[in-house]
């Protein structure tokens, strides 16, 4: 069965066993692959995989190692700081990211990129804290500044 449908994607497709990989950051283009073979990344429920004629697929990542196999079966690896991964096609795998770094030294990617992405995040939280505290700090000064000032209570004489 799995050879007749390679046969049928081969006759609707010049290159039937590979992909087209494309990963955006907001400010470049890091990378841009024509002959992947093997796309292997993780969203919230965990790792998957998607090869060439992959329905149609739409998921968020978290903060991975994207890994792809080319043309001559070489493995290659990636970093992301989360992003959404779109699959269109079956021939085409687009990821968009905050943040990514190529590498093919996994171990370097694992032990220093990987925790570095991460404490980023942790700083962004930190510091979107800290702003919540001066934004309601501000408010509380607005209000005090606007709200009508409290007449004082006047004794009343007794009766």
């Amino acid at each position: 069965m799995l050879a007749k449908r390679r046969s049928l994607r081969a006759r609707r497709s010049n290159d039937p066993i590979s992909m087209r990989l494309i990963v955006t950051t907001p400010t470049a283009i890091a990378l841009d692959e024509s002959s992947v073979r093997h796309v292997r990344a993780e969203d919230a429920t965990g790792g998957f995989g998607i090869e060439p004629g992959h329905a149609d697929f739409l998921t968020t990542l978290s903060i991975c190692v994207v890994r792809w196999r080319n043309g001559g079966g070489v493995e290659h690896y990636l970093a992301v700081r989360g992003g959404v991964l779109r699959v269109r096609e079956g021939k085409l795998v687009e990821i968009a990211t905050r943040e990514a770094v190529v590498d093919d030294d996994l171990g370097h990617l694992r032990a220093e990129v990987l925790a570095t992405m991460a404490q980023g995040i942790e700083d962004e939280r930190s510091a979107r804290s800290g702003v919540l505290s001066l934004e309601q700090a501000a408010i509380r000064q607005i209000y005090r500044y606007l709200r009508p000032t409290d007449q004082p209570l006047k004794a009343r004489p007794p009766k």
